[in-house]
């Protein structure tokens, strides 16, 4: 099997990689980025982009469809990759998300390709008071990001074919550890702030409510998306993945944290206003489409799991820099450099090869 991972370079694609290679045999993978984030590496002296048979530097925007003639799935994690960065490059955000998706989907169906897995979000639920959300939930997306995501669904749907299975994973929100870190994910920046500072500082007033899933789940379950067959859920297909038992309040994932690693404080703003971005979500469809992928991973053993990676790349203290693990403030240290355009398109005299030197 040939498959193409967009976004390899990423915080979830070097664990999409590695369960790929580790599950599908025979088995041969081409990586593409656009290289942003190819330097937010936790422990500098391994490259996991090593994992892919080949790698393409290269936006996801401008693929050629000759790219596809031999693949035979598309894994697409490319993309602008949460609120804040869509709220700075909305534009960007619409043209990746949506626009990039649609055409790569399109070339994708007419090279042959045979299925196509979209990473998606619950953020499309917004907010939602009166229980969880399912996939026949009505969509209420309230930021750039969601709804980016939402119109790729839309296009993806129209693609689909009994020939051309599409799979739009409506993801909970990342967590855990990866060769590629992020720490712009409530968990994550829970137990770094909990390794480097010691405390926990919560800016809304906790009550939020939110569905996580660890990184090394989500691959399982694109594993599973790359290779079910039309009849096992349908030709188009979106679907949430995740589980009932990981819909947390913001509260208590600091609190869980905090009697994962002793001493830590936590604070709570309990004058802050409302955070509209509130749901729970059912996992139900999931469980029944893919009871041998299911989300495995405990939130203990995913707090264990970070605070060990964090505390051997340096970070318990407080001198701890996490800017590089923040996507907007790579996004915009590269821009302010002039490497990168408000259209997060590489600049003519720069290149993602220009971006390692």
């Amino acid at each position: 099997m040939n498959v193409l991972v967009t976004g390899n370079m990423g915080y979830l694609g070097p664990l999409v990689v590695r369960q790929l290679r580790k599950t599908l045999q025979p088995v041969r993978i081409l990586g593409l980025d656009a290289g942003y984030f190819e330097e937010c590496l936790l422990d500098v002296r391994h490259l996991p982009d090593e994992a892919a048979d080949e790698q393409i530097l290269g936006d996801v925007r401008e693929v050629s469809p000759d790219l596809l003639a031999s693949v035979d799935s598309v894994v697409h994690l490319a993309g602008v990759s949460n609120d804040p960065i869509g709220n700075a490059f909305g534009d960007a955000t619409m043209a990746v998300n949506y626009g990039a998706t649609a055409a790569l989907a399109g070339k994708a169906r007419s090279a042959g390709v045979r299925s196509f897995v979209f990473a998606s979000s619950c953020s499309v639920y917004g907010f939602a008071e009166d229980g969880a959300r399912s996939e026949s939930s009505a969509v209420n997306p309230l930021t750039a990001y969601a709804r980016s995501k939402v119109a790729a669904e839309r296009a993806l749907e129209a693609l689909a074919s009994e020939a051309f299975t599409t799979t739009c994973l409506r993801f909970a929100t990342a967590c855990g550890i990866s060769p590629r870190l992020r720490l712009d994910l409530v968990l994550n920046d829970f137990v770094a702030s909990a390794v480097s500072k010691g405390e926990i500082r919560i800016l809304s007033d906790g009550s939020p409510w939110r569905p996580l899933i660890n990184v090394a789940d989500m691959a399982r379950a694109i594993e599973w998306a790359v290779c079910r067959p039309a009849s096992n859920g349908g030709a188009s297909l979106v679907v949430n993945a995740g589980s009932a038992e990981w819909n947390y309040q913001v509260r208590d994932l600091a609190r869980a944290v905090a009697d994962a690693i002793p001493g830590v404080r936590v604070s709570i703003n309990k004058d802050a206003q409302p955070d509209k971005r509130s749901y729970k979500v059912s996992f139900e469809l999931f469980r029944g489409l893919a009871p041998g992928h299911q989300p495995h991973v405990s939130l203990r053993q995913a707090i264990s799991e970070l605070k060990s990676g964090l505390e051997q790349a340096g970070a318990a203290g407080p001198d701890f820099e996490a800017a590089r693990f923040v996507r907007l403030n790579t996004l915009t240290r590269l821009q302010n450099q002039g490497r990168l355009g408000p259209d997060l398109k590489w600049r003519s005299l720069f290149s993602p090869e220009g971006a390692k030197s």
